[in-house]
């Protein structure tokens, strides 16, 4: 079991996702149910399409090495371990067995380098789900996949061995038990109860020489495996030159992988512009304004030098922040020589400042050698309400915040300069284009300050609410002397938190932060636009289903029970549905290194004159100035983080600041520092408002329960949580999801979930913001790879597009993927270029998807139950 260390919640491990309800009030709560026109209607297309630079097999050549950034090196390449990341998923995905992966529109697909089927023989009395596994599926050993590693798999997954140190389990404690079929090549898998997530179980799979035993599962497989089974085999990794390198696996029995290498190498983010520049990259993610260099690089044909005043401090288009002809220039005092010490320091900064322009004008001619390729990430940013303690344990308040927010413009904020489509998402348990998606945020309802001002003023805040004030006391903070040495403490060490004790001061910087001048994180104006780093996804370093967990420690323990003595039925909502609490999650992200001193300092938004704006109809005027009520004001504390790759967070936490500042609300943003942020404040319950990220899921209803379900209360009398870190939920939410898992119609569990997600809306704990963006900076030649969007990348089918054989092709637009200044596509790549394409080389295009998916679609369902 992890733990946050914070009093107020301990987390859980049981299942770790890869990234609430009824309430009374003045106004009617609308019908909580999917508020669609047609019970099934739903996207029929991502928002955006992938952006792999698509090309056929025969058009790729055969060989060569492919460089590709990760983050880190990996501690362990053990997916189902509390300290797996991202690269750990990475190679996985490359050389081990995935029995069913996501296609383009993020829905399971059988895998037929594994499976030639896979499907539901037996409902009753139990489910029995019978595998056919491929004949010549075999382990880089020779020895056949089979019966006895699924065995081996569920007995160290199901949660009933302590000694197996794993992160997660959810489903494989559901299994009755694994025997052999007709043939060797045939599992029965038999449930206990039944399971409609049963396409996310053995996926990955492991050996049984991995999972058969503790010591060779905690073990055994954090820098080596004893056996693979995919396209590519393990080589080495070196973790001195933080290199990992996949080759072919001769033993491989599908299409042979177009590559020879792929060399994993750990970047960090603020060092790719440099690598990339410098050619050691083939493909790498990146954030915004690396892309806007890109993309000023391409556009100058890399021979045009920076513009002045704009540096990466401001952008990234030039080394020099803020340089204007008078700080460039000596004043007549030093070109005299009446002061030789000033006159020397500007001649040094003269020459520092050439300096700078030579390097940045040779990265721009590097990074014109490459285009970005984007699409939407399946991963979506929230608005976190901690409900827990406060005036937002009240679902009044709660729902006035978000009806306070014009999402819409918050999204166009982060996605629009992308020339991205800035959609909010409608649902918090699947993203536009899978299947399981229907807007349910009419359950709540859409932006509206009338509304907004009458919930608060039924929860008792009023303008004349805050006559009597007890100085230092915030209605959204704690009060207690402890938290109170916890935040000078963290003052102290990370030059962040608020004193919370001089008034004056306060009302200083609410003043210097409302001002678009003085804002240190960005402009405080509405037509600023947003980068896309810095957003906290929860699970990106978590082990489940592409999310690996932080480096905390973890044990397994025994999962919920599920499907109490009955289900609730409508009439048993409100007494249910009004009890506040919720679940709090497992394991923070690993963070970014820690910003340097002064960059954290925290800060007060609040601005009337710059509010949001709205409708006629759903308008009201700005309130003179706070909410109070008992002699407190209105004030929640909005934690941010303060590193220089959290622009994005800042800004959109600043617009969602002078929103609410219209209905009354002031907001205390307090920027902490990136690696403390996660675990130290979001984790453990230390904010009113935050602003992270979930990963997307081809199952929600396994892995939406734990963010969203009630919390449990422990023996020791605090909440057991799990990854609700809001600590909003009810029981018929738990109910509603522990039916939609055992549900095996299809479409009544996606009702179920629908109706789950409807009054998740409804408590306003987690507001979906936006979709996020996803940037890949790729060579030229590079195909079938990039921003894969939400399918899983085909390794084989990766590689370097064959100049021989690379006639001329139409090129086409992503959906959504238009030129803007923020990321524009470049030209189809000219016959003539090579797989090492240099700099001066033509762009790639972009288009829609026509070799990436080949073999994975066609797999079909007809197969499955």
């Amino acid at each position: 079991m992890s733990q946050v260390g914070a009093p107020r919640g301990r987390t859980c491990s049981r299942t770790i996702r890869s990234v609430a309800l009824l309430t009374s009030g003045v106004l009617a709560l609308p019908v909580l149910a999917a508020c669609t026109s047609d019970g099934d209607e739903r996207s029929k297309a991502p928002a955006a399409a992938q952006d792999v630079g698509p090309a056929a097999r025969d058009r790729i050549a055969d060989g060569g090495t492919l460089r590709w950034a990760v983050d880190t090196v990996p501690t362990t390449l053990n997916t189902f371990q509390a300290d797996a990341d991202a690269a750990t998923s990475r190679i996985a995905g490359a050389v081990l067995p995935s029995l069913f992966t996501l296609d383009k529109t993020g829905r399971p697909q059988r895998n037929p380098d594994y499976l030639e089927s896979a499907k539901i023989i037996e409902r009753e009395p139990k489910q029995i789900v019978l595998y056919k596994l491929n004949q010549q599926a075999v382990w880089s050993d020779g020895r056949e996949l089979g019966a006895a590693d699924f065995v081996a798999q569920w007995r160290a997954l199901s949660g009933k061995d302590s000694a197996y140190w794993t992160a997660r389990n959810a489903g494989y404690e559901r299994i009755q038990k694994i025997e052999r079929g007709a043939n060797d090549l045939e599992v029965r898998v038999t449930f206990n109860k039944p399971y409609a997530d049963w396409r996310a179980l053995f996926s990955p799979l492991y050996p049984k020489d991995v999972m058969g035993a503790p010591n060779s599962f905690n073990d055994g497989a954090r820098a080596k495996l004893k056996a693979t089974a995919g396209p590519f085999q393990l080589k080495e990794m070196d973790r001195a030159d933080r290199e990992i390198t996949l080759v072919r696996n001769p033993r491989w029995w599908g299409a042979r992988p177009k590559l020879d290498t792929i060399v994993l190498s750990a970047v960090p983010r603020d060092k790719r512009a440099a690598a990339l520049a410098a050619g050691t990259l083939d493909l790498a993610e990146i954030d915004s304004p690396v892309a806007e260099r890109i993309t000023q690089a391409r556009h100058n044909k890399g021979g045009a030098g920076p513009q002045t005043g704009a540096g990466p401090a401001s952008g990234a288009r030039g080394p020099v922040a803020g340089t204007t002809a008078a700080s460039a220039s000596p004043s007549s005092a030093e070109e005299d020589g009446s002061d030789e010490e000033r006159a020397e320091a500007a001649r040094e900064s003269r020459e520092k400042q050439t300096r700078a322009l030579a390097k940045y004008a040779k990265e721009q001619r590097g990074l014109g050698g490459y285009v970005v390729r984007k699409s939407l990430e399946p991963a979506f940013t929230q608005l976190a309400l901690n409900g827990e303690t406060g005036p937002l344990a009240d679902e009044r308040v709660r729902r006035a915040v978000a009806r306070a927010l014009d999402r819409k413009k918050l999204a166009e904020a982060v996605l629009k300069p992308l020339g991205l489509p800035a959609n909010p998402p409608g649902s918090h348990l699947a993203l536009a284009g899978q299947h399981a998606y229907a807007d349910s945020s009419d359950a709540l309802g859409d932006q509206n300050t009338r509304e907004a001002q009458a919930l608060l003023a039924d929860a008792g805040w009023t303008p004349g609410g805050a006559v009597k004030k007890d100085d230092g006391t915030k209605a959204g903070s704690e009060a207690d002397a402890d938290k109170k040495k916890d935040k000078d403490k963290e003052k102290g060490e990370n030059g962040s938190g608020t004193s919370g004790t001089d008034k004056k001061k306060e009302e200083k910087k609410e003043d210097k932060e409302a001002d678009p001048k003085d804002s240190g994180s960005g402009s405080a104006s509405d037509s600023d636009s947003a980068s896309d780093e810095g957003a906290y996804i929860v699970g990106d370093n978590k082990p489940g289903r592409g999310a690996p967990l932080s480096e905390t420690g973890s044990r397994v323990i025994a999962p919920a029970a599920v499907g109490q003595a009955r289900w609730l039925d409508d009439a048993d909502v409100n007494a249910q549905d009004r009890q506040p609490g919720g679940m709090a999650g497992a394991y923070a992200p690993g963070g970014t290194a820690a910003p340097s001193a002064g960059s954290a300092s925290p800060s007060t938004t609040s601005s009337a004159s710059a509010s949001a704006s709205a409708s006629p109809s759903t308008s009201a005027s700005p309130l003179p100035g706070p909410l109070g009520k008992n002699g407190k004001p209105l004030t929640l504390r909005f934690v941010l983080p303060s590193g220089p790759g959290s622009e994005q967070l800042r800004t959109v936490g600043q617009k969602i600041a002078r929103m609410l500042d219209r209905i009354g609300i002031r907001t205390e943003i307090t920027k902490v520092a990136d690696a403390n942020y996660f675990k130290d404040h979001v984790a453990s319950g230390d904010y009113d408002l935050a602003l992270y990220s979930w990963p997307a899921t081809a199952y929600p209803a396994t892995d939406g329960r734990p963010i969203y379900a009630k919390p449990v209360p422990a023996s020791d009398g605090s909440l057991l949580v799990e990854q609700n870190y809001t600590r909003v939920g009810t029981d018929h939410i738990n109910q509603l999801f522990d039916q939609a898992a055992s549900e095996l119609d299809e479409k009544a569990a996606r009702d179920l979930l629908r109706r789950a997600d409807a009054r998740i809306w409804a408590a306003a704990g987690s507001i979906p913001l936006y979709q996020r963006p996803q940037l890949v900076a790729a060579k030229p030649a590079v195909a079938n790879a990039g921003a894969f969007a939400f399918a899983a990348p085909r390794y084989e089918d990766i590689g370097f597009k064959d100049p021989a054989k690379s006639g001329p092709e139409q090129p086409q637009k992503s959906a959504g993927a238009k030129e803007t200044a923020g990321a524009t596509q470049s030209p189809e790549a000219s016959p003539k270029e090579s797989p090492e394409a240099s700099p001066e080389e033509s762009a790639d295009g972009t288009g829609n998807d026509t070799g990436n998916d080949s073999g994975n679609e066609s797999a079909g369902e007809s197969d499955e139950q």
